[in-house]
């Protein structure tokens, strides 16, 4: 196959793994990343921040699950 013809290919193939990651995974938002975790949870936000950890910036949100559980979720930031 010449590298012409990989490339297209290759693109294929990213955008069909792109499409199987789920939306929890990276958030652009504080307020996105919060709404995710709450809905993904079926909890309660207590508390959101956006932290610097090492060369990334993570969300990291606290929840409150209907059997009174608190759980911190971590959400990579999704730059761009």
């Amino acid at each position: 196959m010449t590298p012409m013809k990989l490339r297209p290919a290759t693109w294929l193939l990213a955008l069909c793994l792109a499409m199987t990651v789920p939306a929890h995974v990276g958030a652009q938002s504080l307020d996105e990343a919060a709404r995710q975790a709450a809905r993904q949870y079926n909890a309660k936000v207590l508390s959101a921040q956006t932290v610097q950890e090492g060369q990334r910036r993570v969300h990291v949100i606290k929840l409150l699950t209907k059997d009174g559980v608190v759980r911190t979720v971590r959400i990579p930031v999704r730059e761009g």
